[in-house]
């Protein structure tokens, strides 16, 4: 099995304290870590419901999630170019085409659906997962630890009720 080139653990976790530190500090953004009020935002940004109470509401936290996230985009984007030179633009995933179809159309329905319910139930809570537990986490919040703990197990036994012959 040929595997990709990975970055170690030491190094990822020195950038991601680096980046909490940033986000954290009076020096950076002040604020701290979490994607989904980014995606409220932009929904009420492009639908022009920019007048209303909770985009007033959520005006500042979510426009700092956008540049985070289009931040994740690029630095994902990049990583897998150049540094596990892993990129490939694909529909269908060998994964997907192994346990699950061929069919792009179910590929990207599920996708949609899968993304759909993460985000609806991020705002449903108030907040993300990532959010919640690298925030959370990293001030050593127990309420950030538990759900952290509960999430990493809930994860697996849907990666293994999705993919059951893995």
């Amino acid at each position: 099995m040929n595997l990709p080139r990975r970055l170690g653990w030491i190094p990822g976790g020195i950038a991601l304290a680096l980046l909490l530190w940033f986000t954290f500090s009076t020096y950076g953004a002040n604020r701290p870590i979490g994607a989904s009020t980014g995606i409220a935002y932009m929904g009420a940004w492009i639908f022009g419901l920019t007048d209303t109470e909770y985009f007033k509401h959520i005006k500042n936290s979510g426009s700092w999630e956008v540049f985070f996230l289009i931040g994740v985009l690029i630095g994902g984007f990049l990583t897998s170019v150049f540094i596990t030179k892993t990129f490939k633009f694909r529909i269908l995933p060998p994964l997907w085409k192994k346990h699950k179809n061929s069919s792009p159309v179910s590929r990207l329905f599920w996708s949609f659906v899968g993304g759909f319910l993460v985000v609806f139930g991020a705002r449903l809570a108030g907040g993300c997962t990532s959010g919640h537990f690298l925030s959370g986490a990293s001030q050593t919040a127990v309420s950030g630890l538990i759900f952290g703990g509960v999430a990493i197990i809930v994860l697996l036994l849907t990666g293994r009720l999705f993919y059951k012959n893995l």
